[in-house]
């Protein structure tokens, strides 16, 4: 049976499979029943038989199995962001090498499946000390330095090297390439030679050797050994020595793998989940139980974060649970960041507020939503008995309305950055909000996606409308019975929600809900865009505009399905794929959606959906459209995705922001779209406002992420042939080279290329002029030609957008206006996600245009 098989078994091996990495590497008997094959075929299959894509959604799905897929997905594109060095140093004891070297190596093996390259330092400590016993050589340690006399060293040297070579080995067995490296990346003095003997500072590191395994395809495995200058081996601790790596590398994560899992208390003997060295360093060190071994790790991971972006963290874990560790929010081993310091204050006026604002523009639902500025919110809380909450980082804003009498407070705005979620800033604060408050309530949607967070800290629940009530440290329901009276009739009525003020009013007899203000937000993540339903052409009496999508196995099927999950005038009506047929659709959460197999036939049949979505390859979809159409003048809107139909003047073509489409899509007449390319898109962006002053032709430079290249395994999408790569395809002649042409009203060259990461797009445009300007005139056209525009950022001269800042985000930025000395050619630099606006996004704009629904629903739309 292979993998891919056992995954999709019944549920009875689910529980099995929640540690993949150990039925990885155990023998069969220890396998879960749902992976009854044997490890020999386990690597025939996993190694031999699979390609390097279908290899990595099946890993992607086991780890599914420990986390959410919003976790998991989460967590990859955030170790995926960086160059590969950069993902993480990983310190193994020298006991985990001893007794768990197999499950170590299926560990790194799992992590290099999923394009990841951990580096390894390793120690040898027990080991060493059994070599020494045996050899009648006494161990000793000052402040946990362990002297190193010269016997010692001769002992130590050979003992890490065939550690090293037993690891590398055991990596190899599973098909992961590893290289040796036992000396030439440090460089070091003597710490103290009379003190400490052959004991090393290090006081440089060669990365360039660690740089080039990865670039081979190997992962690095180094020991601690360090030499001097003029060649003399010193030995040096691995804790310090993978410190000193991280360093140099600032990786995200830094792991410390051990036999025991973490850090436990010396007096309590439970594990530390999390440490937060900004607030608890101080104290911790001068704990008596913190002393040798232990103190000296705490000190060199205080000093290592102290020396690195605050988002990087220290992990302290066993080789078993590694994957949870780095893929979950929860964790598994202890948890050791800067932290940000959180401090209470009873009145916003306390706070940085320009950094206050930033944050809730950027991450708060109802600032985004329209429902309220940042100004009117801050000026709300002004007389109000509140706590809040806040970080030095302004990465997480929370504030609890605190009630009169004995009623009960309420969490009003619990608003968070991804950075805050990733380092767990976010359960730092709910602990201090426990430890203030010991009941609470607060409210949420009901189809949020952050509602499991809610439902693990919540003792209890009511949902009416679209909306949820949670409680905690409520007793006694009857106390709770007044709030779900009101809150269910304010549901009834259609009212928006609780407020502070008045839920913590309602114990007193007061109305419960009021129709002049919004409901606050407990929201990690911004919310949608939701805008006001216009007037529209619709074959359904159902106050949803519903939507059916052909062909939704790709990315961009994948990124419209959860904006039209998102949206509060539309619904998702059918989702249609041959290779998904039955299986539930797992990014529509808001009610359950089963893919099925229309056929046009099928289509043609159908009669209660208001738009119908082709998501399908080039030249596919003509039959489909055919079958819509064939309903006559007043047949459903119909958008197509790819490129057949943006050559023709039949079909509207579905770029809003310029060439007067956005009257076009909203005139109430247009039943067939094209949606344009990606490329093309921030293409004729970039080109579009200087068409007038053009002389000669345009040319793009083009490099988008390998999502681009679809999810059929190819070339393009091979993360092992991208890696360290750039593929350059279709060099003349491209599709997107004639769609620019045609709509801008100029010949454009159009060179583009494929990159090593995942999701977005560059472009760099090199644009001949007719007259002389600068940089300031160019900035000016197009701040004029996208004034109020709101998915358009017009960046200042000189500021370059960079791919990184544009995945995951709706807009697109445009930048650069760098002028040739002569003055006759700028270079434009413009930055789209491929998904998104290149996509999905723009595919909804569309949709919510013809429809007559406001342009932005649905679309988190960024101030």
């Amino acid at each position: 049976m292979s993998l891919l098989r056992a995954c999709s078994r019944p549920s009875k091996g689910l529980s099995a499979l929640r540690s993949p990495l150990r039925s990885v590497a155990r023998s069969n008997r220890s396998l879960p029943p749902a992976v009854t094959c044997t490890r020999t075929r386990y690597q025939m299959t996993f190694h031999r038989n699979m390609s390097t894509i279908s290899e990595k959604e099946t890993i992607v799905k086991l780890l599914y199995n420990i986390g959410s897929r919003k976790e998991v997905e989460q967590y990859l594109r955030h170790f995926s962001s960086v160059e590969s060095h950069q993902f993480a140093v990983i310190k193994v004891g020298g006991a985990v090498l001893t007794d768990d070297l197999d499950t170590l190596a299926s560990s790194l093996t799992f992590l290099n499946r999923v394009g990841l390259y951990p580096i390894v330092v390793h120690g040898a400590g027990p080991q060493l000390n059994r070599l020494l016993e045996e050899a009648g050589v006494e161990p000793d340690y000052i402040e946990g330095i362990r002297i190193t006399d010269a016997k010692t060293l001769e002992i130590a040297r050979k003992v890490f090297q065939e550690e090293n070579l037993r690891l590398v080995e055991a990596l190899e067995k599973l098909g992961t390439r590893a290289r040796p490296i036992n000396g030439g990346v440090f460089t070091a003095d003597y710490l103290d030679k009379d003190k400490y003997q052959y004991v090393g500072q290090i006081k440089h590191v060669n990365k360039e050797l660690v740089e080039s395994s990865i670039r081979a395809g190997a992962l690095p495995i180094l020991t601690s050994l360090a030499e001097t200058p003029s060649g003399q081996i010193l030995n040096v601790n691995a804790d310090v020595a993978a410190g000193e790596l991280a360093r140099v590398l600032e990786p995200l994560k830094i792991v410390y793998i051990n036999e025991k899992g973490g850090l436990f208390h010396g007096v309590t003997g439970k594990k530390m989940d999390v440490l937060n060295l900004d607030e608890e360093y101080e104290s911790l060190m001068k704990e008596s139980w913190v002393r040798y071994g232990t103190k000296l790790k705490i000190r060199e991971i205080h000093d290592l974060l102290m020396h690195l972006p605050r988002s990087s963290s220290v992990s302290i874990i066993s080789a078993e649970h590694l994957h949870k560790e780095l893929f979950t929010h929860s964790g598994a081993g202890t948890l050791i960041r800067r932290g940000h310091r959180v401090s209470r204050h009873t009145n916003p006026s306390k706070l940085d507020l320009d950094r206050l604002r930033i944050l809730l523009q950027d991450n708060d639902p109802d600032v985004l939503q329209g429902n309220t500025s940042v100004g009117k919110y801050l000026q709300s809380l002004e007389g109000q008995d509140v706590q809040i909450y806040s970080d030095a980082a302004f990465d997480i804003f929370a504030v609890v309305a605190k009630p009169s009498g004995d009623g009960i407070p309420f969490l009003e705005k619990f608003v968070a950055t991804k950075t805050a979620v990733l380092n767990n800033v976010t359960d730092n604060v709910w602990q201090m909000i426990k430890k203030d408050f010991e009941k609470l309530a607060w409210v949420a949607l009901k189809d949020d996606p952050n509602k499991t967070w809610y439902f693990e800290r919540a003792d209890g629940s009511y949902t009416a409308g679209d909306k949820t009530l949670f409680w905690y440290g409520i007793d006694n329901l009857e106390s709770v019975q007044g709030y779900l009276k009101h809150f269910s009739e304010a549901a009834q009525r259609g009212q928006s929600g609780a407020t502070s003020s008045n839920i913590a009013a309602a114990s007193a007899g007061a109305p419960l809900f009021s129709t002049a203000r919004g409901v606050r937000s407990f929201s990690t993540v911004p919310g949608g865009q939701r805008g006001q339903q216009r007037r529209g052409f619709a074959t359904t009496s159902s106050s949803r505009a519903r939507i059916g999508l052909i062909g939704a196995r790709g990315y961009t099927g994948q990124e419209l399905i959860k904006l039209i999950d998102n949206h509060p005038n539309a619904e998702l009506a059918y989702v249609s794929s041959r290779e998904l047929v039955g299986k539930p659709c797992a990014y529509y959460k808001r009610s359950k959606v089963t893919y099925s197999n229309l056929s046009p036939e099928d289509v043609k049949k159908v009669s209660d959906v208001d738009c119908w979505v082709m998501a399908l390859p080039n030249g596919v979809c003509k039959p489909f459209v055919d079958a819509v159409v064939s309903k006559g003048s007043e047949h459903p809107l119909v958008l197509d995705l790819s490129a057949d139909y943006r050559f023709t003047n039949e079909w509207q073509y579905g770029l809003p922001e310029l060439y007067g489409h956005r009257a076009k899509l909203s005139a109430g007449n247009v039943r067939k779209v094209s949606n344009p390319g990606c490329y093309a898109t921030g293409s004729q962006l970039s080109i579009a406002p200087l068409v007038k002053h053009l002389d000669g032709i345009p040319t793009v430079f083009g490099v988008s992420g390998y999502s681009g290249a679809g999810t059929k395994p190819s070339p393009k999408n091979d993360i092992n042939n991208l890696r360290d790569n750039l593929i350059p395809y279709a060099l003349t002649d491209h599709i997107h080279e004639r769609e620019v042409s045609r709509h801008v009203g100029a010949p454009v060259a159009f060179i583009p290329h494929v990159g090593q990461f995942f999701q977005g797009i560059s472009l760099t445009v090199s644009i001949p002029l007719n007259k002389t300007m600068n940089g300031n005139d160019i900035e000016d056209i197009y701040r004029e030609a996208y004034d109020g525009e709101r998915l358009v950022r017009v960046f200042k001269e000189g500021e370059i957008p960079e791919v990184k800042d544009i995945a995951g985000q709706h807009h697109v930025e445009i930048g650069g206006f760098k002028v040739h000395s002569g003055g006759k050619r700028v270079v434009v630099v413009t930055t789209i996600d491929n998904l998104l606006k290149g996509a999905a996004t723009q595919a909804l704009q569309n949709i919510n245009l013809a429809l007559g629904l406001e342009e932005f629903a649905g679309i988190p739309v960024k101030p």
